[in-house]
């Protein structure tokens, strides 16, 4: 009888200890991440101004409730069929290359009330028929497309990148140290500041990229200047700056792996390109998980370098707008409506939960 009180005493110390321990961070997450989210979930049905209207009698004008508006206008999508434009003699026109001539996306939206508010997100041909894509806030779509194109790219370019350079600095050579700070150092410099100077280096007319291109006759750039570039220059900065973290975590991870392993594998045979499949690679699979989903939540908070390099407009032609950058410029900037950005936030939130809770259930299913 004694023994089991004893037994139910320690147990109940440990999960006080436990509880104590897990307040701290339970805290912090309620205060910076549950309180400002359920205020942006009940800002996000009213049409909350960033600075609240004064009435004739001096007192502030309250925001109103409009349920689910900010949500529909954010998220409205409507496909319209276009018909080319018939001529004279009632035959579909074709302009000099051949090409079918159809109606200017603006004069169809504005025709019709059922398309009000409406702009043209974009446009594409399917078995022969031309089809136009209206969306209320074609913004947000083209950050999201956006802001996908840079994960998927980052992360698995960034996370084979940081794997090399583990490798290359886990070597026992002179000077290793100075080469993991080396490429370490970015990390730790302010975002802001290594987007200045990569905004700079890409300048079309002084930078050092097209001044050191020159030499091989190659260029001049516009690098952040034209759609087609603007993105994949934010992406290779981003690398550059964010692969050192990333190559720590994979440094700690080799450094873990017995080195009876490889010796092991070499007394059976096996060559270096062998040993870095059947060793190196199932000892840091923990690793190389937890990279690759810390890399995924980094990517998607895709704003400083954006904000910086482009300033603030995402452009040109929102070729880099992304949604946080998106959110900021409706609610704190242009019309400043908080409400509208608050369903921004709450959409994206969830669609990047709902994007980790995939990433876990598959991982799972893999360590299953």
């Amino acid at each position: 009888m004694t023994l089991n009180l004893r037994t139910s005493s320690a147990q109940r110390n440990e999960r006080m200890a436990a509880y104590l321990f897990l307040l701290p961070a339970a805290l912090l997450l309620i205060v910076f991440s549950l309180i400002p989210f359920l205020s942006a979930l009940r800002l996000s049905f009213t049409n909350q101004p960033l600075v609240p209207q004064l009435l004739p009698d001096g007192t502030q004008r309250s925001a109103d409730f409009i349920g689910f508006d900010n949500y529909s206008d954010l998220l409205r999508v409507q496909l319209v069929t276009l018909e080319p434009e018939l001529g004279d003699d009632g035959q579909p026109q074709r302009d000099d290359n051949g090409d079918l001539v159809y109606p200017r996306a603006r004069t169809i939206l504005r025709g019709s009330d059922q398309y009000e508010g409406m702009s043209e997100l974009t446009q594409f041909d399917l078995f022969g028929t031309r089809y136009l894509v209206a969306a209320s806030d074609p913004t947000w779509w083209r950050s999201l497309f956006n802001v996908f194109t840079f994960v998927i790219i980052v992360v698995p370019v960034q996370t084979s990148f940081a794997l090399a350079l583990a490798m290359l600095v886990n070597q026992k050579i002179r000077a290793s140290n100075f080469f993991r700070t080396v490429y370490f150092a970015p990390v730790v410099t302010s975002m802001a500041i290594v987007s200045v100077i990569w905004f700079f280096l890409y300048n079309p007319d002084q930078g050092f990229i097209n001044n050191f291109l020159s030499i091989f006759r190659i260029g001049p750039f516009q690098w952040l200047d034209h759609p087609a570039s603007a993105m994949l220059s934010i992406i290779l900065m981003s690398i550059w700056q964010g692969v050192g973290f990333q190559m720590i975590i994979f440094l700690a991870g080799l450094q873990e792996i017995p080195e009876n392993l490889y010796e092991a594998s070499a007394l059976d045979g096996a060559n270096a390109v062998q040993q870095f499949r059947f060793v190196t690679l199932p000892s840091l699979r923990n690793t190389t998980i937890f990279v690759a989903i810390s890399t995924t939540i980094l990517a998607f908070k895709l704003f400083v370098q954006v904000d910086v390099m482009t300033f603030g407009r995402g452009g040109p032609e929102d070729a880099t707008i992304t949604p946080i950058l998106h959110l900021v410029n409706e609610g704190f900037r242009g019309s400043q409506r908080v409400g509208y950005a608050s369903a921004i936030a709450v959409v994206f939130l969830l669609l990047v939960l709902a994007i980790s809770l995939v990433q876990r259930r598959v991982l799972t299913q893999k360590e299953a």
